[in-house]
């Protein structure tokens, strides 16, 4: 199994930072630092490509396991006339011409899967749907935030699929199996849409603070939207068993409604709505 490399950025318990840092226990400032190894520095510069007379600089994270190294920020120059629009196009165009050890994720090219996401820019995003055109200035490529990392672009997200399976993703019913097809009215089939799209990249997640701190426990907003997503369903029969899953301080109310989850969303989703709407499940249960 792959080393993991320390968050690209982490924070601690303000108590346990005090201790070590001998601040006054009245200090009203979370303190915030970096774990040991994890802090990036300057990497190797590549040549710029010859006779390019369109350029675009990218700084991108990279870290490998098997050496003790910190993580350090490369730059490389792409030439735009040779490449396609989007920041995965230059991503492939740097890996097969400039540096093949160069580690990333990506799939369809098309937004749909959802697994070249990283942050980009300063924002988690799909990096096949993100122009370069877009940003100003060099293209600052990091991995998805306050996640180990297994090596350059690409996060662990073991602890994130293991939550979504944990809600049990599929259609449970205890009646008997029709002879064809669950049927549903367009009524009700109307209902799915802003869940049913979610492509399980992490983006939201992974941009939640209150995922960054208790991601362990927390079920985080990609996974609550999937999860209303089933309870919403009118052909599932299983409402109160998935409603007594989420009723817990930690799975479900960690949600503070920051909305960074649907800033951030690449498909235009709002999962902090659908967080809502289970609370509101739950306390109609209750009434």
């Amino acid at each position: 199994m792959p080393q993991k490399a320390p968050p690209a950025e982490a924070v601690q318990p303000a108590a346990a930072l005090r201790a070590q840092t001998n601040a006054p226990q009245d200090d009203a400032m979370v303190q915030i630092t970096l774990p040991k190894n994890s802090r990036p520095t300057p990497g190797k510069e590549w040549p710029k490509p010859e006779g390019a007379k369109r350029l675009a600089e990218f700084r991108i994270y990279r870290w490998n396991p098997d050496d003790a190294a910190n993580p350090r920020i490369d730059v490389y120059w792409v030439n735009r006339d040779d490449c396609g629009p989007m920041v995965l196009d230059a991503l492939i165009w740097i890996k097969s011409k400039v540096d093949s050890t160069l580690t990333f994720r990506r799939s369809c090219r098309e937004g749909v899967c959802g697994s070249c996401a990283m942050n980009i820019d300063g924002a988690n995003t799909l990096a096949c749907t993100k122009a370069i055109d877009d940003i100003d200035g060099a293209v600052k490529i990091y991995p998805l935030p306050h996640q180990p990392v297994i090596k350059d672009l690409v996060p662990d997200l073991a602890n994130f699929y293991a939550q979504h399976a944990l809600i049990e993703p599929w259609l449970k019913t205890s009646s008997p199996t029709p002879e064809k097809e669950w049927r549903q009215t367009p009524e009700d089939r109307a209902k799915l849409d802003g869940l049913y799209e979610c492509i399980l990249c992490a983006s939201c997640s992974t941009a939640c603070p209150s995922y960054w701190w208790n991601g362990d426990r927390y079920l985080g907003p990609a996974t609550l939207l999937q999860a209303y997503r089933w309870l919403i369903d009118s052909r599932d029969e299983a409402t109160g068993d998935r409603l007594d899953s989420l009723e817990d301080p930690f799975r479900l109310y960690r949600c503070h409604t920051i909305m960074n989850c649907a800033k951030t969303c690449p498909k235009g989703l709002n999962p902090a709505k659908a967080i809502v709407q289970v609370k509101a499940m739950l306390n109609d249960r209750r009434l």
